[in-house]
């Protein structure tokens, strides 16, 4: 069994989906029971939540006009993929009556006022619940057997509205329940990706981007051989190549390498995707839509042989916060009142750094955050402040963290020099450093205006040299 998920790019327009089409009609041909997951077509989520947010500040046109847009979207798709006309009416009636059910909400979301977070997970899973039924049709004219499901009626989830987390024992029990049978008459069967729902079926999202960790809950429940994430890009590269041009397809990384360049920034896989393969050992591959016999990344539990460094990420739109003082020496619970004000306000923290001397605390954090940030922790330090226990609470804006990721670094000597000797070369000043015990990541702050130079240099120091620890096999 095999599980296949597509993103926004792949069903994005007409010459995408036929090609998303061939790819499933070829994957058919091979395995027998084949699920597939599907995002909205790309731009839907973002014109149906704008178009909801609008309505909330009293703007009802652009729920209007999205409506019009994006029944011609679809229709569009339908009219040159679907030949059958019985095929395309019911597809063209069941999308005007989701684009109505779409207007008659927006519309309450207009008269209230407001926009809850429940109301937020409707509206914004309406594109996956377009775009299965259109990709189940124009499969069929493709001449495979297809049917489509909507994902709430399989994954199971708390009620944290916006990035609800799975209760696994009843999805899975669901998911076997729906999707086995159609399994067994030889269908294959288009799920709605991102979407889900509560015990009382109430609709639910599982984050953006939440399509992979569809993908990858369905593919443990239902104990696949392997999990495939189709996108717009060769696998997982050793670097953006939109910075490092010369980037090479990774053809296997860990699941410990793959969670962290999620993590830090790679945008290639969902950071949860990683959690339920882990749990049910399933492999998960990534290829390109668009270059479907080009290389691809296979994500598995661990490798025989591994390069040191494997790939080199950034996540950007950081600020730096560093509490400060010479008071902090020794005195106990400094950290531990820093974090729990960090976690009051709800901001997530990205990397943590902190002097042998103890007389400073510095992480990152997203620069949204920053403000709110900084304001709680000088109240939660006033008396420290006041009394220079704690000399300042600062923030230094618009860093960036670089991770140099690779499970073969574990015991490798000369790591980090190599790191610190290229930047050192182009004069790019380290800010501040993180390594973790596992010996996986090391990560790196740097000033933005400095951050393309300092992943290329690190590239360069890894994938550009004679050292064949370093070489990775396109």
């Amino acid at each position: 069994m095999l599980v296949l998920k597509f993103g926004g790019t792949s069903v994005g327009n007409t010459q995408a989906i036929a090609q998303t089409a061939e790819i499933i009609k070829h994957t058919r041909e091979l395995d027998d029971q084949v699920v597939i997951v599907t995002s909205a077509m790309s731009g839907v989520t973002n014109t149906l939540i704008q178009a909801a947010y609008a309505a909330a500040d009293g703007d009802e046109q652009p729920y209007r006009e999205a409506r019009s847009d994006l029944l011609l979207k679809h229709q569009l798709v339908a009219g040159q993929l679907i030949e059958d006309g019985v095929e395309r009416a019911a597809y063209g009636r069941l999308i005007d009556e989701r684009l109505r059910s779409f207007e008659r909400l927006c519309h309450s979301i207009y008269v209230l006022g407001e926009l809850t977070a429940r109301g937020l997970d409707v509206v914004s899973g309406m594109g996956e619940r377009m775009s299965a039924p259109l990709l189940a049709a124009v499969l069929r004219a493709y001449g495979v057997d297809s049917d489509y499901v909507n994902a709430g009626e399989l994954i199971v989830t708390d009620n944290n509205f916006g990035n609800a987390s799975p209760l696994l024992e009843p999805t899975c029990e669901q998911t076997s329940a729906r999707l086995r049978p159609l399994l067994e008459q030889g269908k294959v069967v288009v799920v709605t990706g991102f979407v889900a729902a509560t015990t009382d079926g109430v609709a639910t999202t599982l984050g953006r981007g939440g399509s992979d960790y569809s993908a990858a809950i369905l593919g443990s429940c239902l104990g696949a051989d392997e999990v495939q994430i189709w996108t717009d890009v060769d696998g997982v590269l050793t670097a953006d190549p939109r910075i490092v041009p010369n980037a090479k397809t990774l053809p296997e990384l860990t699941y410990t390498e793959a969670a962290e360049l999620a993590y830090f920034g790679a945008r290639v896989l969902h950071p949860k995707t990683i959690l339920p393969a882990i749990e049910a050992s399933i492999p998960i591959r990534v290829a390109n839509t668009f270059n479907a016999a080009g290389p691809t990344t296979l994500v598995v539990p661990k490798l025989s042989n591994g390069h040191s460094v494997k790939a080199i990420t950034a996540i950007r739109d950081l600020t730096l916060v560093n509490v400060e003082g010479r008071g902090m020496i020794g005195v106990p619970g400094i950290a531990a009142r820093t974090f729990q004000a960090v976690a009051d306000v709800g901001a997530n923290v990205l990397m943590i750094s902190q002097s042998s001397s103890e007389q400073s605390i510095c992480f990152s954090i997203p620069q949204h955050d920053a403000e709110q940030v900084i304001e709680t922790l000088r109240g939660v330090f006033s008396d420290e402040l006041d009394r220079h226990f704690i000399d300042r609470v600062r923030a230094q804006h618009n860093i960036v963290i670089i991770a140099v990721v690779g499970a073969g670094m574990r015991g490798t000597p000369g790591i980090s020099g190599r790191i610190f000797s290229a930047l050192g070369e182009a004069k790019i000043n380290v800010i501040a450093l993180a390594q973790g015990s596992s010996e996986v990541n090391i990560s790196l702050v740097v000033d933005d205006e400095d951050a393309d130079e300092a992943v290329r240099r690190i590239h360069d120091a890894f994938f550009n040299d004679e050292d064949p620890r370093s070489k990775i096999q396109s």
